[in-house]
């Protein structure tokens, strides 16, 4: 058993599926000798070389769009958009051609490729580098959107996107890269893809999260059980596409409570799909309405920290709102 952060889990993921693949190619800006904005890379140049590991121009269009092209012709990329917050040019590609070819050519032309992407706030970034984009991708057939927030889950998640023919859309969150430490099994493991995971144990609420505010649930719930006595269950979702519906309704049966919580922007973020599904199908097991916790509806995460504070859904504010459901 190894202990990692975030970052390294990363790294030592993408070295050893470069090893074990010899069609995998990482590409990106900055991605080679520099090793990454943040690392991330680091090493792959040196062990690999110039034709597996690619530095491109800043042009995210491109870079997903060269992927693409090479995931049809027998290679299967790993492209790495700087930060989440460049994805906005390449958005026609991954929408319109990339979850799409499968689809369109009747099952002839599979799309495996994975674009990585680090996202969200807490890094004093501004507005162009601390989005979550998250939501705009779930709307999509046709892409894996996957947010693993712990080593153990990015190890296993990473090595099973390199085995699905579609397009993985894999967001890791910036604040937790250096943030977060957990053990690493040291015998080889995949994490199914739509698989969420129970972080913690409880009977009064259910909280569903991912990313940053998955950790600020964690702590919010140690501190309410520890001070007030309400015990939350915590679902950390892992996988946005595929969804595992099944293992929150079968905590909503427990507690009859649940609150949904993300970063992204309240209106339209996944916590709405997630809510409209609870409300259709699970509705007589509900004891409260269901809750939701987001980012405000402003244009973007501010820069000032005090700003930056008051847009994430950190563990005080989670607290309120996990009080606030369990005294409902």
């Amino acid at each position: 058993m190894a202990i990692k952060t975030n970052l390294q889990a990363v790294r030592d993921t993408l070295m050893e599926i470069m090893e074990r693949y010899d069609n995998v190619v990482v590409m990106g800006e900055d991605v080679g000798p520099r090793g990454g904005v943040f690392q991330a890379t680091r090493g792959l140049y040196d062990r690999f070389g110039p034709d597996r590991v690619i530095d491109t121009p800043l042009a995210e269009l491109s870079i997903v769009a060269v992927a693409i092209g090479m995931a049809l012709n027998g290679y299967h990329p790993i492209a790495e958009i700087q930060f989440a917050d460049f994805i906005f040019p390449a958005f026609n590609q991954i929408v319109n051609e990339a979850a799409r070819y499968r689809y369109r050519s009747n099952g002839a032309w599979p799309v495996p490729l994975i674009i990585r992407a680090p996202y969200g706030g807490g890094v004093s970034g501004g507005l162009y580098h601390s989005q979550s984009v998250e939501a705009f991708f779930t709307h999509v057939p046709g892409l894996y959107v996957l947010a693993p927030s712990t080593p153990k889950d990015i190890v296993g998640l990473l090595r099973a996107a390199v085995q699905v023919p579609d397009p993985v859309l894999f967001f890791e969150h910036k604040r937790l890269y250096g943030l977060v430490k957990g053990e690493v099994p040291d015998d080889y493991y995949e994490i199914r893809l739509g698989e969420a995971d129970i972080k913690r144990r409880g009977d009064d609420i259910t909280v569903v999260a991912y990313g940053l505010a998955l950790h600020e649930a964690i702590k919010a719930a140690d501190k309410l059980s520890e001070q007030e006595g309400i015990e939350a269950e915590i679902i950390d979702l892992r996988s946005l596409v595929p969804l595992d519906l099944d293992t929150i309704y079968e905590s909503l049966r427990k507690t009859g409570k649940i609150l949904i919580v993300h970063e992204d922007n309240q209106t339209g973020g996944w916590g709405a799909e997630i809510a409209a599904r609870i409300a259709e199908e699970m509705f007589d097991w509900l004891d409260a309405p269901v809750m939701r916790l987001g980012g405000p509806d402003v244009p973007a995460v501010p820069y000032a920290p005090p700003l930056e504070r008051w847009f994430l859904p950190l563990a005080d504010k989670i607290a309120g709102k996990m009080r606030e459901l369990a005294e409902y």
